[in-house]
């Protein structure tokens, strides 16, 4: 039996390199110099520190053009609003990662809905698909891709 499993992963090494870019881009920019703003990265979220709001709106263009080139889909990001409070402005990003149960019902309804000879399965925060032909698995890759969700995909663990 041919299968692959449908994750949505975050490479964590890049991401932190495309921060790091990101601040030095930001430390060469004339009219960053002296501000402290910066970006940092935590466990599942990126925060913007500025000292003006409209320093924030100027900061997210360079981490969205800084993750672009390391291959981060920007899809995985999640915007929360600006927070500006006693002379300081701070924005958090949400990073989304895994499957979450709603989006795996939705993939392995489609899969049965497909009426190929497939099957699909949730295995924790991600879904693995099955089936006799690579022709049918590949045909389930490009239906899912189609879909186009609001969470970047990746097709991995392809085994015949």
């Amino acid at each position: 039996m041919a299968s692959f499993d449908i994750k949505s992963e975050l490479d964590h090494h890049e991401l932190t390199n495309a921060v790091d870019q990101a601040n030095r881009v930001l430390q060469n920019r004339f009219d960053f110099k002296g501000t402290g703003a910066q970006f940092s990265v935590g466990e599942k979220q990126i925060n913007l520190s500025a000292n003006e709001e409209f320093q924030i709106h100027q900061m997210s263009p360079v981490l969205n053009e800084s993750l672009a080139k390391r291959g981060i889909d920007l899809k995985s990001l999640k915007p929360q609003g600006i927070e500006v409070s006693g002379g300081t402005a701070q924005q958090n990003i949400d990073l989304q990662e895994g499957i979450d149960k709603e989006l795996a019902k939705k993939i392995t309804a489609l899969v049965k809905q497909s009426k190929s000879k497939t099957q699909a399965s949730i295995q924790g925060d991600s879904v693995r698909i099955t089936g006799k032909k690579r022709d049918e698995l590949q045909a389930i890759i490009q239906l899912v891709k189609d879909q186009n969700y609001d969470i970047p995909l990746q097709f991995v663990n392809f085994r015949d």
